[in-house]
């Protein structure tokens, strides 16, 4: 007969990959950096969405021009992040103080 070795209870449990520990959402700093983080990104996804909606064809087209406007789109977003916010990082940061303190 054989025994039957069962995994300990921790190894067990399935993960999910978020992380469980708030203590960032505490500092001040933190939130505004991440209000940022996440203007850019979706300043980024706009730009990249008005880019794909192409009204003509490009008179010079290739591959590298196209890098070089994926790179400057990131920089613009950035940017535009920094200095000319629309508000939606700012409510993502909202949104976490008030999460943070329940």
């Amino acid at each position: 007969m054989t025994d039957i070795v069962t995994p300990p209870a921790a190894a067990a449990a399935p993960t999910t990959g978020i992380a469980t520990d708030t203590s960032r959402l505490k500092s001040a700093a933190n939130l505004k950096a991440a209000g940022q983080k996440f203007e850019a990104v979706f300043d980024g996804m706009m730009l990249k969405a008005m880019r794909q909606t192409k009204l003509a064809d490009p008179l010079f087209d290739s591959k590298a021009i196209d890098t070089f406007t994926e790179m400057q789109d990131a920089r613009l977003a950035q940017s535009m992040a920094e200095h000319a916010p629309i508000g939606i990082g700012k409510a993502m940061t909202e949104f976490l103080k008030k999460s943070a303190g329940q």
